[in-house]
């Protein structure tokens, strides 16, 4: 009977985040939020009906993985030539500030001895933090008449390159946590990769290309797609030591421009991802979120990270953009509209878990921080737009 256990816990997680899910979204607030309020709720922190098994983390590892394909084919890279540089500064300033505060946040706290290790973890907490979720922002925009102006598209794809380059960043700290290496080696890995990326990226995007003019709506099209995806996530962990999740984000880079394919791909794709993987994936971070073992320096250290997750992301990308010759309110307006986290820094919290670059124990204050940063960002962001001049 222990057998088909899996079932039912399969079952509790699909029916939970689709529940949870549902509240969430009738307060505003993003799905994966009440996705992971269900696994804390049934996981350790609760009820303790959900439990970690093998078969659970193998299938959010398919889901994380599938997640960043469908983050990758999403890329309209047209939209980020519009805005170029601009766009360009204010995201890498963006990574650079929370990573820099939020990693030294974790360092105050934590790290007692000055080595490379303890330098490496405080980068990796802080890389948790550099990303960024603009669906609630594109949504408050949206909702205000602000989507199409310069602001909202310097906005949004400052939040495009904010990934590109937290995935970067991801596959660096991800090379040199494995202490086998030499600095030197690890960085020649992963010019490699990119360079095999390249290669791989002319041959596929001109055979999806050929493909796509006649059998675009083929289903062999997204089954093909999936085990390119697949491919490059195993090909990047195994052949070149970085995160498998960044070999399927750039597999969907790689078709982002194919157009017919990459609008069916992307549609399959997302149904299949979010009937099963994702909520798993969601739901085991929430198991992992034990509130139990929250001591009163984690909740000390829960509450400044929260406030420096939201302040280094306003004080990153204002200033880029007020380097960049944006107004004032210009730049507080993108600023704030960077501040959401979501997907992509659950992604690499749960990847420094699984590298030993990040404990456990603070999962609980980066579970807070991404739930805050959803639910302050609309609030400030309605107040900047509307007390300001008009935004060009």
């Amino acid at each position: 009977m222990d057998s088909y256990t899996y079932l039912l816990l399969l079952a509790l997680i699909l029916l939970s985040t689709k529940l949870c899910g549902l509240v969430t979204e009738k307060i505003h607030l993003p799905q994966v939020v009440g996705a992971l309020l269900a696994g804390i709720i049934l996981g350790p922190s609760g009820f303790g009906v959900l439990h970690s098994t093998d078969f659970l983390v193998k299938t959010a590892e398919i889901g994380v993985i599938m997640l960043m394909f469908t983050a990758g084919i999403d890329t309209n890279l047209e939209d980020l030539k519009k805005t170029g540089g601009q766009a360009f500064a204010v995201a890498s300033l963006g990574v650079v500030v929370p990573l820099i505060l939020c990693g030294g946040l974790y360092y105050v706290f934590f790290i007692e001895e000055f080595t490379y290790y303890s330098v490496l973890k405080a980068a990796f907490v802080g890389s948790v933090f550099s990303a960024t979720s603009v669906s609630i922002t594109v949504e408050t925009l949206n909702e205000m008449g602000k989507l199409k102006t310069r602001t909202g598209t310097t906005l949004l794809s400052a939040a495009l390159i904010d990934d590109i380059l937290g995935i970067i960043v991801l596959s660096v700290l991800s090379g040199f946590s494995d202490g086998s290496s030499s600095p030197l080696a690890v960085l020649v890995r992963i010019a490699l990769f990119f360079v095999f990326t390249l290669a791989v990226g002319l041959v596929v995007r001109k055979l999806f290309g050929y493909i796509s003019v006649e059998h675009w709506h083929s289903r062999r099209v997204a089954v093909w797609a999936l085990a390119f995806c697949l491919l490059m996530a195993y090909c990047a962990e195994a052949f070149f030591g970085v995160a498998d999740i960044t070999g399927a984000y750039f597999a969907g880079l790689i078709l982002c421009n194919v157009t017919k394919s990459r609008q069916f791909v992307a549609k399959k794709f997302t149904v299949t991802s979010y009937m099963v993987f994702t909520p798993v994936f969601f739901a085991s971070v929430g198991m992992k979120t034990d509130l139990t073992t929250m001591n009163q320096s984690i909740v000390v250290f829960a509450v400044l990270l929260v406030l420096t997750a939201i302040v280094s992301k306003i004080i990153g990308c204002g200033l880029a953009g007020r380097l960049c010759g944006m107004s004032r309110h210009q730049s507080l307006v993108v600023g704030i509209g960077m501040v959401a986290r979501g997907e992509v820094a659950l992604m690499v919290a749960q990847k420094g878990i699984d590298a030993g670059m990040i404990d456990p124990a603070i999962l609980p204050a980066v579970i807070l921080s991404v739930i805050a940063a959803a639910l302050c960002t609309p609030v400030l962001l309605k107040l900047a737009v509307s007390r300001g001049p008009e935004l060009a």
